[in-house]
Parts: structure tokens; sequence; C-alpha cells
């Protein structure tokens, strides 16, 4: 083989012309043949051989791409030839995978040498193959004979695979019905030894009752002593034998029933798994599938009639007791002379009493007794663990608020927050006029410490039931259990989460609400937290949805009393139901009266406006003198409560001219925002309302400057279009002193302290922030400003000359006006007694809000006006408007000389004192005023 590579250099660089023009294209031709006879083949037919790579320096070089295929050896069949071939690793290296050439052409790496065990058939057909001796057609009978070789050894590697799955599987069979036959045979000797001994004992029993019979036989016939003249008497005796065997025979029936009863529970439990099996046996089947054993099915069974019945411990405790009262009898006939229906008698004696079997006699009626009055002590336990069980459930259910709520036209709160408290104080003081009412809270929280959290308050509720119930507002279930569909006004608090997520869960309550079959009665208040998702919220309810966004409603009137001091105190009292509040109500004598004469027809209320029945119940506010009632109308009015005013009489009232003065106009002022809340962009449109051109707002805050401006053109702000405020924006930590000392604090006119956006999710961090930035301030405005009295010259322009309280407001003691929002009543009130703020807002004035909303829905249009920056509003105006000093007129008087200037006077404040007085009473009474005095009234925007 070495010699014939080296006679040429062509063969040596393992080029062969003569080969690779003759042997290579009919090698790929004849690849590409099928297996002629069709034979199938299940599963992996065509094994791959392993390619052994040459690794040593003397292996000849790689031959033509034609001889890629595998030699097979030629010589002699043997047992090790038929296991598989032997391949010589000790000069190979690199391995690859070759597939028989009648699969197609398979590339692969070097060639692969087979050898067998005997004989140099392999080597010599090699060594041809590299000499290009052998001819086409002789190599193709080798191939094709490789070929059948091959097909041989795969069909009887596939019959081997088959035999032995066949075999296994008859294996399987055989071990199946062999352990069947087992259980059979088992089950069968079981029952011939159950029947044996029942048989025994029959027959014992029978012996002892001939042997009984032969003793009164021999006795009756020794009394006697002639057994032939008594043949009459031993015949009867006999009948009356056969009859006393019937007896006997019964009670043995009975004694066998009772120990085959005892002794097959346990054979049943220890053989139920092979019931499935024996009853596959007999229908015959061939199902290989896995199934279930019987014992865990029917404990499966048991766990789900215990689960989804709710009386099945009661039945199974019933059942228990009749099987013992009548197993327990069954036993006692079968030791005791007595009968049966005295046996029962006796076991229901034993199962209530266990103390009666005392006076048993002998050793079988002894046993019996003593083990049905054990039975019955185990079934008394247990009766008394399940009455147990259903009284704690019963009062858990109490504790934990899952009873029904049968109520009707009572007020229900949906969620739970921080102004649940105030809300709860409003709606008590609303409904102390009629002796109390019922207020319903659903939360997702315990009742009792919901019950401890309205203890905590200390607040006296006048008679109003709160009534707590534990359950989620998302549920139609818990719904009904707080009669939904009979309440007068549903309540949605706002969750304390941020306000895209409370706004989306108040939605949902939303939808729950319309999903109630029975309808809704009255009206439902949802507190929004984000004004942009207000819409979708009335689109889902409708009109029965009424809606107060808190963080609008804030924002509102801080800016109001930013501009207007001492109106936070005013809307207190207006909102609040400790004072004057708005009512709406039809009086049928006012109508064909004109506007101007229903102003001073309530001695105990003043009118604001009317519902224009014609107008589809349009609330109107401050109308024209000249309009008439209509039927059908109503009148809004301020009020103490809804039944201390009614119309009465017109009073003489002599007119009078006010003097000539005209509102003064507006200068520029300089605010600054501390904080950044999620509806600034809508407190910018409402200064951009109120302002005079030529004011600045600085905003101040954590928020990049760049981001300021996307967040303000995102919620709709065009900064651009802005005419009268010029924006300032300063970057930096409101609870940080350098900072806010880098800000000219001594001229800003007013100071608003904003709940940050970031922690409106806390409001224990929220309040601590704007408390913290509160302090801050007013030690710095106090370092930088000397102390001066209240009579020096204001950093704001004075507007009014006369008025000394609105004069006092603006100069702040020399300092800017600071509003604060606090969110927590208890920290608002902590603020307002330190006196360290000018005005606070919370959510206490939300709480009031929808309380107000709560007990009448019209309310929330006439809000909706008073907030806007268009439309009426709430003003403070001094006394020179009205009266001259020390004139002496009446509030009637007064409320005629509004109305030349087209406003409702609804209240005042004298000079130097505290509060404001709205709704006055007496007001025909005349008193003097001073130009010291404000009044308080509604009045069209300027």
């Amino acid at each position: 083989m070495r010699k014939g590579s080296e006679d040429s250099p062509a063969s040596a660089s393992g080029i062969n012309p003569s080969v690779k023009k003759a042997e290579r294209p009919p090698l790929l031709k004849k690849s590409k043949t099928s297996i002629s006879d069709g034979t199938h083949f299940p599963g992996p037919l065509f094994p791959a051989v392993r390619h052994i790579s040459a690794s040593t320096p003397s292996t000849p070089l790689r031959p033509p791409f034609s001889d890629l295929r595998v030699s097979v050896g030629n010589g002699d069949a043997s047992p090790a030839h038929n296991s598989g071939r032997s391949i010589s690793d000790s000069s190979f290296s690199g391995r690859d995978w070759v597939y028989p050439s009648f699969l197609g052409p398979h590339v692969a790496g070097n060639r692969v040498t087979v050898k067998g065990r005997r004989g140099s058939g392999g080597n010599n057909k090699v060594a041809e193959e590299k000499k290009g001796t052998g001819s086409v057609s002789s190599k193709s009978v080798k191939v094709k004979e490789e070929k059948l070789k091959i097909e041989k050894e795969v069909k009887t590697a596939a019959s081997q695979v088959l035999a032995t799955q066949r075999s296994s599987a008859a294996q399987s069979d055989s071990r199946s019905s062999r352990r069947l036959r087992h259980a059979l045979v088992f089950y069968f000797l079981i029952f011939i030894y159950i029947s044996s001994v029942s048989y025994s004992l029959h027959l014992q029993s029978k012996v002892g009752q001939l042997e009984e019979e032969i003793i009164n036989l021999r006795t009756t016939c020794s009394s006697n002593g002639d057994f032939g003249g008594n043949s009459i008497e031993v015949l009867q005796h006999e009948d009356y034998s056969s009859f006393y065997f019937q007896n006997a025979d019964s009670r043995t029936i009975a004694l066998y029933t009772v120990i085959f009863t005892l002794i097959m529970p346990f054979v049943f439990y220890k053989y139920l798994d092979y019931l499935p099996q024996i009853k596959t046996l007999s229908k015959r089947t061939k199902n290989k599938k896995e199934e279930v054993p019987l014992k865990k099915r029917i404990a499966y069974t048991v766990d789900v009639f215990f689960s989804v019945y709710p009386y099945a411990k009661l039945l199974a405790l019933l059942f228990a007791t009749i099987f013992l009262i009548a197993f327990g009898g069954l036993a006692l006939y079968a030791v005791s002379d007595g009968s049966f229906s005295e046996a029962l008698w006796l076991s229901w004696t034993f199962v209530a009493d266990s103390g009666n079997h005392a006076d048993r006699v002998g050793t079988g009626p002894r046993i019996v007794s003593v083990s049905i009055s054990s039975g019955g002590m185990l079934i008394f336990a247990m009766m008394l663990g399940l009455v147990s069980d259903a009284i704690s459930e019963k009062v858990d259910s109490l504790r934990k608020g899952k009873s029904e709520v049968i109520e009707k036209n009572h007020i229900l709160i949906l969620g739970w927050s921080d102004k649940l408290g105030s809300l709860l104080k409003q709606l008590a003081i609303a409904n102390k006029s009629v002796g109390g009412g019922v207020v319903v809270v659903l939360a997702e929280r315990d009742k009792e410490e919901m019950e401890m959290d309205i203890a905590k308050l200390e607040f006296d509720f006048m008679g109003t039931s709160v009534i707590c119930r534990s359950g989620s507002p998302l549920i139609l279930a818990d719904l009904k259990k707080v009669s939904v569909s009979k309440a007068r006004a549903i309540i949605v608090l706002a969750s304390d989460e941020n306000a895209d997520q409370s706004d989306a869960r108040a939605l949902r309550v939303v939808l729950s609400l319309t999903g109630v079959k029975e309808g809704l009665k009255g009206h439902v208040v949802v507190e929004m937290s984000d004004l942009d998702n207000e819409p979708l919220v009335k689109l889902v309810g409708g009109e029965l949805i009424e809606t107060v966004v808190a963080h609008d409603v804030i924002g509102r009137l801080m800016i109001q009393c930013a501009l207007q001091p001492g109106l936070a105190q005013i809307w207190e009292d207006i909102l609040g139901f400790e004072n004057a509040e708005f009512y709406i109500k039809r009086w049928p004598q006012l109508d064909g009266v004109r506007f101007e004469d229903v102003l001073i027809s309530f001695p105990d209320a003043i009118p604001c406006g009317v519902k224009v029945a014609a107008d589809g119940g349009k609330i109107i506010l401050n109308p024209d003198d000249n309009y008439v009632l209509n039927e059908g109308d109503e009148i809004l009015v301020i009020a103490e409560d809804d039944d201390t005013y009614a119309p009465g009489p017109l009073p003489k009232v002599r007119g009078g001219s006010c003097p000539k003065l005209i509102d003064p106009p507006k200068y520029p002022e300089k605010i600054l925002f501390c904080g950044w809340r999620r509806d600034i962009d809508d407190m910018i449109m409402v200064l951009e309302a109120f302002l005079a051109p030529g004011s600045e707002l600085w905003m101040f805050n954590e928020v990049p400057e760049k981001e300021r401006e996307k967040k303000l053109t995102d919620g709709g702000l065009d900064i651009s279009g802005l005419e009268n405020i010029k924006l300032v924006h300063r970057e930096g930590n409101a609870v940080i002193r350098r900072h806010l000392e880098s800000l000219p604090l001594e001229t800003f006119d007013s100071i608003l302290i904003l709940a940050d956006e970031s922690l409106e999710d806390s409001v224990v961090h929220s309040d601590s922030r704007s408390l913290a930035t509160l302090l801050l301030i007013r030690d710095i405005q106090s370092k930088r400003l000397p102390y001066r009295d209240t009579k020096s010259t204001s950093l704001r322009p004075s507007v009014f000359s006369h008025s000394s309280w609105i004069r006092e407001m603006q100069q702040a003691s020399d300092k800017s006006i600071i509003i604060s929002e606090i969110l927590d009543s208890r920290t608002r009130n902590l603020v307002s007694v330190s006196r360290i703020s000018d005005y606070v807002l919370s959510n206490e004035l939300v709480s009031m809000a929808l309380a107000m909303v709560a007990e009448d829905k019209q309310i929330n249009r006439v809000l909706e006006e008073l907030f806007a920056e268009e439309g009426n509003e709430m003003c403070i105006k001094p006394a020179e408007f009205y009266l001259f000093d020390q004139e002496e007129l009446c509030f009637y008087e007064i409320m005629i000389r509004g109305r030349q200037r087209n406003e409702i006077v609804i209240g005042y404040r004298l000079a130097y004192t505290d509060r404001a007085i709205i709704n006055p009473p007496e007001k025909s009474n005349p008193k003097k005023w001073s130009l010291d005095d404000v009044f308080v009234v509604i009045s069209l925007c300027e």
C-alpha cells in the first residue's frame, strides 16, 4: 500500500485523473438511488457509523470525494461480527458520523476504515481503491452487496427491539394478571374464613340449644316417671322448644351481623385500592392509564361534601347518632333476653346518659353497654364542638362586620381616608335637627380597627349611628350587604394612593355601583384627585354622579384666600354645617314675586339665587331684581338649617343710596409657589384670570426647569399665551435654609406653600415638609425685616383706606401673607393655634364640601360657580362702599344698597372682632356702622 503510493507523483499528491473522471460521477449518481424493495422499517433504521480520521503522519492523503464511504470488510460472519464491527482506535483520532451511502451524499471528514476480526478483505479493498485497479461495475456490485448487508442487520436489530418490547409488555400483563389473581384468591380466602367462622358459631349455638333441650326432656321424663303416658306433654314442650329455636336464631343472626359490621370496615379500608383493579378485570379492559386510588377519591368526595354543604357536619353527626343507636340496639338484642324495641330504647338511654349502664348484668351486656356509652360521650363531645364552632363563627362574623345592614335612607361611605373623621362630624351636625341619622362605612379594613379609630375622634355624634362593615366596594355582594340600593346618598372617598391610582379605583367603584340590579335610590358623590379624570367618571356614572375634585377645590381656595385675606374663615363657615349653609327649597306662596322683594322676605335666611324650572333646573346666582318667580322655581338661600327659615311678610325698609364709589384698580402682585402640585397648571390659569397685568409668579421647587415647561405644556397650559403674569423659575429644596435664603422672601405679596406631588402618598411626610418650610420662611423674614407695629406701611399697595382688618391682613406683621396647605386636620389645628401661618387650608374643607353635596347634590352647581374664575364669586368689600361713617342702618337696608351694585350682601365683620357673621339675625334692627367694618358679598367677577 505504501509502495503504491510512492510509485507516481500523482498518487502521492492524492490526484488520480482516471479515478476522478471514471468513479466520481457514477458514485454521486449511485448515492441518490433508493431502496429497491420498498421495505418499511419502523424506528431509527439507519444508524450512523462512527467516523474516525487518521492522525499519524504516515497516513495516506485524503482520497477523492467519491471514496468517502464506509468500507466494510468481507470476511466470514462471526458472533463478534454480528454484534458489531470493531474499529481500531489506536491509529485514529478526530470523530464524525457517516451514514450509509444509499441515503444520499453525506459530507464527512476523512476516510473511515472498518476492520473485521477475521480476514484482510477490507484492507485489500482499500488498497485496490487507492491503486484504482477495480472497474466501475465491480465496485457497484460491491456497494450493492454492502447495502444489502446493512439492510439485513438493520432488520435484525429492529426485529429484536420489537421482540423485546412485546416480551416486556407481555411480562407486565402477566404480572398484573398474576397480581389480580392473587387478590381474588385472597378475597376468596377471607370470604371462606368469615363463612367458616360464622358457620362454626352457628353450629356451636345449635349444639348448645340441643343440649339445653335434652336437659329439659330429661327433667320432664324424670318428674313424670312414665314416658309413654306423657307423650302429648312432650310434644307440646317440643313445640315450645321450636319457638325458642327461632328466637335463638334471630339473636344469633344479630350477633353475626354485629361482628361482620365491626370487621368489614377494617377489611375494606385495608384492601380498598384493589377494588378498581377487580372492576377493570371484570370488564376485561386494557386501559393502561394511571388511576387515582379509591381511598383518595373517597377522601376527596368527603372533603368536597363538607366544604360545599354548610350543614354537612350536622348531618354527619345525626347519621352517626342514629347509626350508634341502631347498632347498639342490635348488639344489645344479641346478648340480652329482651325484645328488639326494648334494646333500641336501652341503646338510646345509654347514648343520652352514660350512667344508665351501671345496672347491667352479665359480661356481654356490660361490654355492649359500655361501648354504647363511650360512643354517646364521643357524639356529645362532637355536638358541643359543633355548637361552639357555630356560635364562634357567628360572633366572629358580627365582630368582623360580615352581617347584613338592614337600613334605608342612610348615607353610605365607601372607602377610608384621613377625611373620614371630619366628614362624619359634618354629617352628624347636618342630621342633628332630625334627631340623628345612620351612616354606614364600608372599607377594606377590620371592623374593630375602624370602630377604634372612630372612637378616637372624641366627638359627640348627637344621635347619629355609625355602622362599620368590612368589605370591598368592588364586590357586588359586599355592596348589597350594606343596602346600597336603599341609601339616600353614597360617598366614594379617594384612597391614600397617588392621584391616578386613586381615580382609577374610584372609576371601578362607580362601575360596580352601576351594576347593582336593584338600582340606586340616591345620588353618588365621588371624590376625585385629578381634574383631568373627572369627565371619564361622569361619562360612566351618568346623571347620578356628582364629583368633587379635592386638589382643584383646595387650589382655587388657596388662590382666593391669597388675593382676599380673610376669605378662608368665611368659606369654613359656609361649607360647614355648624353655621349657615346653602339650601334649596320651593315656596309656592312666592310665585309671581320679583326677586328684589324675595330678597327681604326671609327673616332668618338670605336668598342668593333661583333654580329655574323652565330652564331644566339651572341655578342662577345673583339674578336680576326684575326676575319674577314662576311656578316650579325654587329659591337658593343661606340659612342655619333647612327647617329654621320660612318667608314672612315684607318688612318696611326705607330706601337710600350708597356712596358713589367705584372699585379701585388692580395692582400687579408678586406671588411665590413653594412646591409642585399635579394641577399647578390649573392654578396658573386661575391666577391669570384674577391678577393684574405685570404680575410675577415665582415657582420654587425641585423639578428641573425644562421638565417644568414640559409638564405645564402637557397639562394644557399655553405659556406663551400668558398676558397678566410672568413665570420666574427657581430650582431648590424648600426645606433647606440655604436654598430659601437665595429668594427675595421679603418682596412677595403672598406665599403659597403647596403639598408637594412627590409626597402626596404620605400625608404625614407632606405635612411635615410644609410645616418645616413655613417655619424657615417665617424665620428668614423676621431677620430680614425688623419688627414694626401693625400701623406701618404695608408691602402690598393699600387698596382700602379705612378697612383696618384687611389692612392688618395685608401687612401681616410686615411679612408676606403665607397660605399653607395642610392635609391632616390634626396638623392644621396645631398650626392654627401656634399662629405661625395666616391661613391654613386642609382636607377638612373638602370633607365639608362632600358632606354638603351628599345632603343635596344641587349645591355642587353652586360651589362650582363660586370656585370658578368666571361668574359669581365670594368677595370681601369695605363698608365705605355701602354707608357713611357712623350711619345707623338695618341689615335689610344694607342688602338693598348692595343690590344697587348688583351684589348680594350675606354677612359682615365688625372692626376688631375675630370672626365674620354670615346670615345675621334680627335683620330689621338698626345699628351704627363704622368704616372699619367689612361686608361679605356675592358679586360678579370683575
